[in-house]
């Protein structure tokens, strides 16, 4: 813009950078405020709040300001998050054939069959079970909950010199499994405890030697607290 000075000269206007620097200050807040809302709400809500501010800034936004994601990892709740490290932990050790994954009503459970830790109809925890270990305690660490290692058997009554009923081999090996990640594992002990279950929490049927081997395993329970 110009104006005439003295003797009608056209005189440049000093001002005139004030109205393109207050639209780009407008935008840049625009902006910061877009990325803010990223953060903090839902896709829905974002979408509807990017409309109403392109809407009210005219073209000029949709010039400035950059493209947003049409697609936001949705809000994933605390067990869903300990799940995915957990698959990534397992995958990572090289674990994925030794420890499955499921949820419960309580959190998450990760599951060990009996071959991984012990021989049959024995509680000593066999060196070879190293790698899950390790798994587990690092799956522990980053869940940072009460944990529960919780010893299962099958239907088959036991019969050595060393266990009188199911009841104490499953409570045998579970707090042996504990004793382990503790000592080795650097495991806080304030976190964990240990339960035997024997027979009586199948997860297959005891009627055939694929389910007895399924239901031969330790399960350490993630009591995953939701913040």
């Amino acid at each position: 813009m110009r104006r005439r000075g003295r003797g009608g000269a056209e005189q440049e206007n000093p001002d005139r950078w004030i109205i393109p620097y207050a639209d780009f200050i407008t935008l840049m807040f625009a902006f910061f405020t877009v990325m803010y809302a990223i953060s903090r709400v839902d896709a829905a809500r974002l979408s509807e709040f990017v409309s109403s501010t392109r809407e009210a800034f005219g073209p000029r936004a949709h010039g400035v300001m950059p493209p947003i994601v049409e697609e936001i990892e949705p809000v994933l709740s605390k067990k869903e998050l300990v799940k995915r490290d957990a698959v990534r932990v397992i995958d990572m050790g090289g674990t994925s054939g030794l420890i499955s994954i499921r949820p419960d009503a309580r959190g998450l459970v990760l599951s060990i069959g009996e071959h991984v830790l012990f021989d049959s109809g024995q509680a000593q925890v066999k060196p070879a079970s190293a790698n899950a270990l390790s798994a587990v305690a690092s799956i522990i660490r980053i869940a940072g909950d009460h944990v529960v290692i919780e010893g299962h058997s099958d239907s088959l009554p036991i019969s050595n010199e060393q266990f009188a009923s199911n009841w104490e081999l499953s409570t045998s090996r579970a707090t042996n499994v504990l004793v382990r990640l503790i000592s080795d594992y650097n495991v806080r002990p304030d976190i964990v405890s240990a339960a035997g279950y024997a027979e009586f929490r199948p997860i297959a049927s005891n009627a055939t030697p694929e389910g007895r081997a399924l239901n031969r395993r330790v399960d350490i329970l993630l009591l995953v607290e939701e913040e």
